[in-house]
């Protein structure tokens, strides 16, 4: 249950798949990651040509990676349904002619998409070289990405059993008590509930660190940071100046900027970007901020995994 003011808000089932599908399309950065966008339905086929449609394809830019995207509730049967629907996209993934149509549709969404172009811009991909990223992103195997409103026993088994990496996010529904009509849904910001290449195990047995479990207060406690420190951003929008913002970690491992306290640093940097005149609604603050010593809170996060 979610509580807000006098509102009760209760966990109810999606109508249907289209609902969840539309969720995914519509807060993919949530998923995928802020640097990511989103490719439409594209029907693809295999070598002897069964053709196949997924719910969309993402195209991480930072990381380099892309998806597979299949929306799916969890009461549809795995083998018959789910297991039957991805086996056959991972095939016709990999055919040359399904990322032909994919690097077309990516370059196509980048020149009628400001957004997208404010992406790649930021990471310095230059307007010549937008076909060569896509084309060696694409050249990688794909992940399975599986946006679910939850996770039943024969799923998570069969993720696990993959040659190619799979993630999957719990996405929930609640609806106000009373008041059906009104209603919001749980995002996980990144964070799947299974990501089968992120959960490893170390030389002793034990499951290592995720990073998606790593928080600012467990970089202070390895004294990889001080309560107090300052930390930089500079961003420049596309039609915009360029602004620097000094923030500050406070001793629960939050950030002071402009005023306010962030609970991550992907929040504070987002009021920065968006007081610098960005429209964008996510970003890496892992990435985005940087200690005086100019190394990013993604590299010293790095440095905490290395020793755990």
């Amino acid at each position: 249950m979610l509580i807000h003011s006098d509102k009760k808000f209760i966990k109810v089932p999606f109508n249907d798949e289209a609902e969840l599908e539309k969720v995914v399309t519509d807060n993919y950065e949530y998923l995928f990651g802020p640097d990511s966008f989103y490719l439409p339905k594209t029907k693809i086929k295999t070598a002897d040509g069964s053709g196949t449609i997924p719910d969309g394809f993402a195209i991480d830019l930072r990381e380099r990676k892309w998806y597979i995207v299949e929306a799916e509730l969890g009461h549809h049967p795995v083998w018959d349904h789910i297991v039957k629907q991805v086996s056959k996209q991972i095939v016709a993934s990999l055919q040359s002619k399904t990322k032909q149509i994919l690097e077309d549709v990516s370059v196509e969404l980048y020149r009628n998409d400001d957004t997208i172009k404010e992406k790649f811009n930021n990471l310095g991909i230059q307007e010549v070289d937008v076909r060569k990223v896509i084309r060696e992103i694409l050249s990688e195997n794909p992940i399975i990405g599986i946006p679910i409103d939850s996770i039943p026993n024969d799923l998570r088994d069969w993720a696990f059993q993959q040659k190619h990496e799979v993630k999957l996010w719990i996405i929930r529904k609640f609806a106000e008590f009373k008041n059906p009509c009104n209603i919001i849904y749980e995002l996980p910001e990144e964070k799947p509930v299974i990501d089968t290449q992120a959960i490893v195990k170390t030389k002793q047995g034990a499951l290592s660190v995720s990073k998606y479990d790593v928080e600012l207060f467990d970089l202070i406690s390895e004294k990889l940071l001080n309560a107090s420190d300052k930390l930089f951003m500079t961003y420049k929008p596309r039609n915009g100046g360029q602004k620097t913002y000094e923030a500050s970690i406070l001793t629960d491992g939050s950030i002071e900027v402009l005023g306010n306290v962030y609970s991550s640093p992907s929040y504070a940097a987002l009021v920065c970007i968006q007081d610098a005149g960005s429209k964008r609604e996510t970003v890496n603050g892992w990435t985005s901020w940087i200690t005086k010593n100019g190394q990013t809170l993604a590299e010293i996060r790095e440095i905490y995994l290395n020793n755990n």
